[in-house]
């Protein structure tokens, strides 16, 4: 079965362009240049990832990935117009997975929707599968791999798919210290990281807010400067 991409983008140029190279790679598309079409797909249609433009006429990209984050996890990937960091850290705040700034290499989106599809259908087929090792306890933490679910101190944990992934590495890794790199390439895996890419820092950041975690006296996620992350045995 073909994976499903909604893109929305109210330039019609560059929908039409996303389209092209997605359908050369055998994907279905559903391209809207509105937000309102966008959601009429999006309730009855089953989707396998999402890319947003942030400035829609009708609605801002964050509202609408705010509106698909209440009933789907599917990956989002957001366009940003400028190199604006604002854009970037607000878009995966509220449940973003990566984000493209525009103008962006056609051939660079392709890896990173395929990097997101792959993260995204492993979990699922985990799940299917009905592994029986899956779950991880740490400190208060209890990370259940195959429903995909994660409680801290009995209370549920809200995370974002790629935030899980981060902290399900970190825990399989226990002791050991992953760099951001490390963790880019084992949930991307692509080739376009560079040092000034602070994807991972802003997830790390979220999911600190959310453990009710500190950079100066951790209990969970430790930042070793200049090396990585870590979360101690």
């Amino acid at each position: 079965m073909n994976n499903k991409v909604l893109i929305v983008d109210d330039e019609h140029e560059i929908a039409d362009l996303v389209e092209v190279y997605l359908k050369n790679e055998n994907y279905t598309v559903f391209k809207f240049y509105s937000a309102k079409d966008a959601l009429a797909c999006i309730e009855t249609t089953e989707i396998d990832l999402a890319i947003l433009d942030i400035m829609l006429p009708d609605m801002n990209g964050f509202t609408l990935c705010q509106k698909i984050r209440e009933h789907h996890a599917y990956p989002i990937i957001m366009l940003t117009a400028k190199d604006d960091e604002t854009d970037k850290i607000t878009g995966l705040t509220l449940g973003a997975d990566d984000y493209i700034t525009k103008p962006f290499r056609p051939l660079e989106m392709i890896a990173r929707v395929k990097a997101q599809l792959r993260r995204y259908k492993k979990y699922n087929m985990v799940q299917k599968a009905g592994i029986t090792d899956s779950i991880i306890v740490h400190s208060g933490l209890v990370m259940n791999i195959k429903t995909h679910e994660c409680l801290l101190n009995e209370k549920e944990l809200i995370l974002t798919p790629t935030e899980f992934a981060i902290l399900q590495i970190l825990l399989e890794k226990k002791g050991k210290v992953v760099s951001a790199e490390e963790l880019f390439h084992e949930i991307w895996k692509d080739e376009y990281y560079s040092k000034s890419n602070n994807t991972i820092t802003v997830h790390i950041r979220h999911l600190r807010e959310k453990m009710g975690d500190t950079v100066e006296n951790p209990k969970y996620i430790k930042t070793i400067w200049g090396v990585g992350y870590k979360i101690e045995t």
